[in-house]
C-alpha cells in the first residue's frame, strides 16, 4: 500500500505529523467521481478484474480502477468503465476524466498527471450486475445425507 504525504498549505502545525492518504482512499474518490458522470453504467467489471477479485480478495471498491505515484508526487491513474448503450462513448469518457481529476485534485491536493480510461463494456439503461454479499460463499449448499 503507497501513501504519500500531504503538505499543500497546511503548515500551521508542522508539528502535528504526516498526514498520508493510501492509493485505495484515492481510488474510491475515482470510482464515486466516475459513477456520477452521465452515461457511465458501472467501474470494473471485466473478466480480469472480476478473477483478480477472486483470487486476491479485493475489495469492490478498487476494482475497475489503478492509481500509481511518481516521485513528483502526481497521481496517474487507469479507470475501466462500463457505459449506458446509446451515450457517447467519446463524451463520456472526456466527462469522466475531468471529472476524477477535479475530484481527486480538490481532495487530496495532488496533481493528475493523466486519467486512462478504458471501456470494457455497454449495458442497457436499467440493468445491474448483482451482486452477492456472500462472497466467501463459492460453493452451494449440499444436502447432508446420512
Amino acid at each position: 500500500m503507497q501513501t504519500h504525504e500531504f503538505s499543500a498549505g497546511y503548515d500551521d502545525q508542522p508539528a502535528l505529523g504526516q498526514i498520508q492518504i493510501n492509493h485505495n482512499v484515492v481510488a474510491s474518490i475515482v470510482r464515486l467521481a466516475a459513477l456520477q458522470v452521465k452515461g457511465v453504467a458501472g467501474v470494473g467489471g471485466g473478466l480480469v478484474d472480476s478473477l483478480s477479485e477472486f483470487f486476491a480478495k479485493r475489495e469492490s471498491d478498487h476494482r475497475g480502477v489503478k492509481v500509481s505515484e511518481d516521485g513528483t508526487d502526481t497521481y496517474t491513474i487507469e479507470l475501466r468503465l462500463i457505459v449506458t448503450y446509446g451515450s457517447d462513448i467519446g463524451k463520456t469518457a472526456y466527462d469522466v476524466q475531468a471529472s476524477v481529476r477535479k475530484q481527486v485534485t480538490a481532495m487530496t491536493g495532488k496533481n493528475v498527471s493523466h486519467v486512462d480510461v478504458i471501456i470494457e463494456g455497454v449495458r442497457l439503461p436499467g440493468t445491474h450486475i448483482k451482486h452477492d454479499d456472500h462472497s466467501d460463499d463459492l460453493w452451494p449448499e449440499i444436502p447432508a445425507t446420512d
